[in-house]
């Protein structure tokens, strides 16, 4: 038999150039045929005929390989396995394989019995089994990748197409086991005492590399390293060819290469090396790779780089820090890297030293060394110039709070820094830095002396007791004992050393007794006792100090994170809450602030998953917080707890907050999270008669009670008694706050709106005689004057306008009591007078005027006495201060009642005709055949029912359902027309109406106010005067000028806050009127007051935005706002602005106004008028717009007159985006001067 000549260096070049290029002349004959035609190689049975024999040959001794037919063979079918058959593939592996297990075995027998002249042989042996292994393995693993990336394509296509049968024997060989034998008989040549047989280097690191280039091939396959038997056999044929045979250098340009072009093998190269260290006792490659990367340079587009390093270095930290510990200094140098991806990597790599660090028993000077330096790192990567570091920062410290070394020293700065990075412009970092700061309250280290809660003024308590304890201990300075002391220092000390010395031999002879030794020794104890206390409390002071540091911190953090509450970034809210809540668990007085705060998020928009997120999320805490008793109460307790914590959310709370807080409790109570038994102690609360308990309790229980039935009215229906007796008895006429929460809650009794709609049940109207009724209307009569009367008085109404079927009626009645109670008492003393000025007002004389109301109302009424003669006055001349208080008091009430019910009228009317329009359409829905007759009666009725319930107009009602019977039923526009005609000249102006008797009067009073001075009067007259406005344009026209004046020039904020909103809704109601003088309404922008100007800029921000009013050039002067003093209004206006901006390019078409208003005006500063425009250009975000703008405003540039208009214009110019070269040389050209000659 022929034996091969075979040289390893010649084959490999061969390999390496072209494998189908090596010549195969002794090949099998029946293979050789094939050549021409390698698609026969597919049919088992030929290749069969050729493998077995050799299978056969070697498998009786590996040294058959060397046989020319046998090696040309296998080489031949190496180079065609693409046609071969996995089965035939799998057994060429088998082959080589078993063939180099027994060569390794023959050699390790030979190397035992030194048989020196044998090795020759071995080592041709073992590079031709290594060169057909290198070559069997890549064939294996082309073919499992085609496998792999033919399978993945096919996913949901269908089956793939072609080559049926080949995948099909293809699809159950799986390699993984042959494979994992062909590593593990590496493992064992390399066992071997390779340097005996290869002689040199070189012939040593050709067979070596023999063996680990397919292991690499092996390794770039995701699936290979995720299957981990593979992953852990690979790592050891190259662990065991870095520490024997030194592959060290190789090894090192192998990884470094693979981290460059395979991401999947960051982590499990780390993985090999920390196996390589520990187990293999090798760090040197380890280290060098480190030192290699620390040197390296990543160009500025490479990403894919620098994130496989990165992820390398990080997983590499956490397996082995001991390895990295040693490179930190080298390592280091990468924190000035561009890639910020890098950067990331490294402060995590520091955040995992500290751990390890932590951990170490070494407690040494260098051990503290390292520890500082990492974190004088860290803290300085809080102000990395990209955000991704700047939260990795954050991330790695929360780690570092978890760990049980609590470092106290470096948890305040992290707390700061924390605090500091909520003002972060990244969402990202304020998330992270609100999460870091409630990791440090979760696992603050001040939990040692007293528990783990930080609420402020305990701990003060604490450091003050402590702090007199030590000054009580501590000698004051003019104590007795000093005395002497101070007496000595006034003598010579020369004396002193001679007396001393005289005496002391004197002395010496004398012993002390027993009691002196005593005596002394006790003193010793003492002294010692009193230094170790000192020393105590000295510490402990220490300690109260640092908690104070941390809670003040925390308290200042609060109010950033307050702010953070209204971010748009939805998880940063979250996180928001979730530090209140974390927070409040260890009772840190300022995160009450932020849990009320929280409530304005149940209004979150809830149209997406995040909208929604946040609103139960908010749930959820407020769950947790307030409605999730201890485990260990009993039902009755968990209720009684629950019940006082809902009463508890309404002290103190602002009506924002108890709107807020009213959503939040109705969207509970629908998901069914309030218990019966809750709702049954709230009732308890409120109904208590027998024991006192304080107002806000009680009140607290109706306030939510009247909340839960905005979801459930049944709520309170059954407890109407309790109500009639508690809210609106004796207890609400003492308590007039409990009394209007009462109302509050009666009128949630019929659902309004959208409730109404959700509401099953359906609510019938109350006849005016029923007990809740008389009540109500009684309860606005209490006589008081004090100013919670008024929002009794209008809840009452309100109340009365919901549950009474004859609403009118009822209000008609209560005003003439209240007038008569008024001028009746008035009436008596003003005979004295009469010429006085208001006497002219009330000739229309109430008293008959009401009786005919009262007639007009209900048929059967006693018309009012007419003993109060016609000159009856609103503010008659009295004998007694207290008569004329108590008289201004009933009248300021009275024109309270009528603006509301006025209002409340017109809202009764729209009902009305809402109601009309919903029976007609329920009627034209019937039967065809009966149509016109239901629409008849559906019309009579709905008059019947408008006259019914319309006292002041009936006779006017009447007479059009009369007109409109006659044209044979009544169409929808008749009736609205009807409405408007009933709105606009009956209520104000008609003969039987009794609120037509106090426009006049309203008006008067307002107009006359250096007569009628009295500020509640005025308050409660311009307010009526407004709501009376609102009902009929005519009314409105003739009192508009006088409105304005008041709004100009009262000198009550409060009633210039109403004249504003008064004009505001006018503006809705008759637009055509107001128009013309919207210029008044922004002269109140200016107003000095702060509470005007907040109520002027949300009316205005309502009308703009609902376009209810034009915009012209007065947008200036809101933009003005965005630098207002008071941080509410300059907010406000931001809003605004930004809600703008999505209208239509607004922004844009009015910034050359708003240019010229604020560059005019003097008053503003530069800076803050290029706060303002660069506020205002962040809305113009086309191109287009962005020339258009620059190019009117360069225009200006040769007009302008002073140099500070010029750079005001050339600022704005700055900003926009115009690239146009003849404005930026204008621009660059600066300010010309020109003189005019003398």
């Amino acid at each position: 038999m022929d034996s091969v000549n075979f040289d390893i260096n010649d084959a490999l070049k061969h390999y390496m150039s072209d494998p189908a290029g090596i010549p195969t002349p002794e090949a099998d004959s029946a293979l050789v045929d094939c050549e021409n035609d390698p698609e026969a190689l597919a049919d088992n049975a030929l290749v069969n005929g050729v493998l077995n024999p050799i299978v056969d040959a070697v498998a009786e001794n590996p040294d058959a390989i060397t046989r020319s037919s046998i090696f040309d063979s296998l080489q031949f079918l190496l180079k065609y396995t693409s046609f071969l058959s996995a089965h035939a593939l799998s057994k060429i592996f088998d082959l080589i394989t078993s063939g180099l297990a027994a060569e390794a075995d023959v050699i390790h027998h030979d190397l035992e019995s030194d048989e020196q002249e044998l090795m020759a042989h071995h080592k041709q042996l073992l590079e031709m089994y290594g060169f057909l292994l290198q070559w069997t393995i890549a064939a294996v693993e082309t073919k499992a990748a085609e496998k792999s990336s033919a399978t993945v394509p096919a996913r949901g296509r269908g089956k793939p197409k072609g080559r049926k049968d080949a995948a099909g024997k293809d699809a159950t060989w799986d390699s993984s086991t042959q494979l994992e034998t062909a590593l593990g008989t590496m493992c064992k040549v390399l066992r071997l005492k390779l340097s005996k047989i290869f002689l040199t280097t070189s012939e040593r690191d050709t067979f070596i590399s023999l063996l680990t280039r397919p292991v690499y091939m092996i390794l770039e396959s995701e699936q290979r390293v995720k299957n981990t038997s593979i992953r852990m056999h690979a790592f050891k044929v190259l662990c065991i060819a870095v520490k024997h045979h030194g592959h060290g250098y190789a090894a090192q340009i192998s990884i470094v290469q693979n981290l460059t072009y395979f991401e999947h093998l960051s982590e499990p190269m780390a993985e090999f090396l920390h196996i390589l260290a520990e187990q293999y006792d090798y760090p040197q490659l380890a280290d060098e790779i480190l030192r290699e990367l620390s040197n390296k340079e990543f160009n500025s587009n490479d990403t894919k780089g620098p994130k496989s390093v990165s992820t390398f270095m990080i997983r590499l930290s956490e397996l082995a820090p001991r390895l990295v510990i040693k490179q930190v200094t080298l390592l280091a140098k990468q924190l000035d890297s561009e890639s910020y991806t890098l950067r990331c990597a490294l402060i995590e790599v520091f955040g995992n030293m500290l751990a390890h660090l932590s951990k170490s028993d070494e407690r040494g000077e260098n051990h503290k060394m390292q520890m500082n330096a990492f974190f004088d790192v860290l803290e300085e990567r809080f102000l990395d110039i990209n955000p991704y570091c700047r939260c990795r920062t954050i991330q790695v410290y929360i780690k570092l709070c978890e760990l049980d070394q609590k470092f106290p020293k470096r948890r305040q700065k992290a707390a700061e820094l924390a605090c500091r990075s909520l003002e972060d412009k990244s969402s990202h970092v304020r998330r992270n830095a609100i999460k870091l700061l409630g990791t440090l309250i979760r696992t603050h280290p001040f939990t040692a002396l007293h528990g783990a809660q930080l609420a402020r003024k305990d701990w003060q308590e604490r450091l003050d007791k402590v702090e007199a304890e030590l000054n009580a201990l501590k000698p004051p300075v003019d104590a007795p004992g000093l005395d002497g002391d101070k007496g000595n220092t006034s003598v010579d000390q020369e004396l002193l050393d001679d007396a001393t010395q005289v005496e002391s031999p004197k002395k010496q002879p004398a012993e002390m007794t027993d009691e002196e030794k005593v005596a002394a020794i006790r003193k010793a104890q003492e002294e010692a006792a009193t230094s170790e206390a000192i020393e105590k409390l000295t510490l402990t002071k220490r300690y109260y100090t640092e908690a104070l540091k941390f809670i003040d911190v925390l308290h200042e953090a609060t109010g950033t994170v307050c702010q953070l509450l209204g971010s748009r970034n939805k998880s940063e809210v979250i996180e928001a809450m979730d530090y209140f809540e974390i927070g409040d668990a260890y009772n840190i007085e300022q995160n009450k602030v932020g849990i009320r705060r929280m409530l304005r998020l149940i209004w979150t928009k809830g149209n997406s998953d995040e909208g929604k997120g946040v609103q139960t999320h908010l749930i959820e805490c407020y769950k947790r917080l307030f409605f999730e008793a201890p485990d260990n109460f009993s039902p009755n307790d968990a209720a009684n707890y629950i019940a006082r914590n809902m009463i508890s959310l309404t002290f103190g709370a602002t009506p924002a907050e108890l709107t807020s807080l009213e959503q939040l409790l109705s969207t509970m109570m629908k998901q069914g999270m309030i218990p019966d038994l809750v709702i049954a102690k709230l009732w308890q609360v409120y109904g208590v008669q027998k024991r006192e308990i304080s107002k806000k309790q009680r009140r607290g229980a109706i306030i939510v009670l009247g909340m839960l039935a905005t979801a459930s009215p049944e709520i309170v229906v059954g407890e109407m008694e309790t109500m009639l007796r508690t809210g609106l008895g004796a207890h609400g006429r003492a308590d007039l706050q409990l009394a209007k929460y009462t109302c509050v809650a009666l009128r949630r009794i019929n659902p309004t709106g959208r409730q109404a709609k959700e509401s099953t049940a359906k609510f019938s109207r109350l006849p005016n005689d029923h007990a809740v009724l008389v009540r109500l209307a009684a309860i606005t009569e209490v006589p008081t004057d004090s100013k919670d009367w008024y929002g009794v008085a209008e809840q009452a109404i309100n109340a009365i306008y919901a549950l009474s079927r004859h609403p009118d009626v009822l209000c008609s009645e209560i005003i003439r009591r209240k007038t008569k109670a008024v001028f009746g008492r008035s009436g008596s003393r003003a005979s004295s007078r009469p010429n006085s000025r208001p006497a002219s007002r009330d000739e229309t004389q109430p008293a008959p005027s009401s009786a005919a109301a009262a007639e007009g109302a209900d048929g059967g009424e006693p018309p009012v006495p007419s003993s109060q003669p016609p000159s009856s006055q609103p503010q008659p001349a009295s004998p007694t201060k207290k008569q004329s208080r108590d008289d201004v008091t009933g009248l300021s009430q009275l024109l309270f009642i009528v603006g509301h019910v006025a209002i409340k009228q017109i809202v009764h009317l729209e009902l009305c005709e809402q109601d009309f329009k919903r029976r007609k359409q329920e009627k034209e829905k019937t039967a065809g055949a009966a149509k016109d007759r239901n629409s008849l009666s559906a019309s009579t009725s709905s008059r019947r029912s408008v006259s019914a319930s319309h006292s002041k107009d009936k006779s006017k009602v009447d007479e059009e359902g009369d007109e409109l019977d006659l044209i044979g039923g009544t169409t929808e526009d008749d009736f609205t027309e009807a409405m408007a005609h009933i709105r606009e000249r009956e209520l104000l102006y008609g003969p039987s109406s009794i609120l037509a008797l106090f426009g006049p009067l309203a008006s008067e009073i307002c107009a006359n106010n250096t007569t009628y001075r009295d500020r509640n009067l005025q308050q409660a007259a311009t307010l009526c005067l407004a709501k009376l406005m609102c009902v009929s344009s005519e009314y409105c026209e003739a009192n508009l000028p006088l409105l304005i004046t008041i709004m100009e020039r009262s000198t009550d904020a409060t009633v210039r806050s109403n004249a504003v909103i008064a004009l505001g809704d006018m503006a809705v109601c008759f637009n055509h009127l107001i128009d013309e003088n919207t210029d008044f309404l922004y002269r109140r922008l200016a107003d000095p007051d702060p509470s005007v100007k907040r109520t002027c800029l949300m009316t205005l921000t309502f009308l703009i935005l609902a376009g209810q009013v034009k915009v012209k050039g007065q947008l200036g002067e809101m933009a003005k706002c965005l630098e207002d003093e008071d941080k509410r209004i300059a907010d406000l206006a931001r809003m605004f602005f930004t809600e703008l901006s999505t209208k239509d390019n607004a922004v844009y078409n009015h910034f050359v106004d708003m240019f010229s208003l604020l560059s005019a005006d003097r008053r503003i500063d530069e800076e803050s008028f290029r706060r303002i425009v660069r506020f205002l250009l962040g809305f113009v975000e086309k191109d287009k717009h962005a020339k258009q703008l620059a190019e009117k405003l360069a225009a200006r540039l040769a007009r302008c007159e002073t140099e500070r208009q010029w750079n005001d214009v050339a600022f704005a110019l700055g900003l926009l985006q115009h690239k146009n070269e003849d404005i930026s040389k204008l621009v660059a050209e600066g300010f010309k001067v020109v003189q005019a000659a003398a």
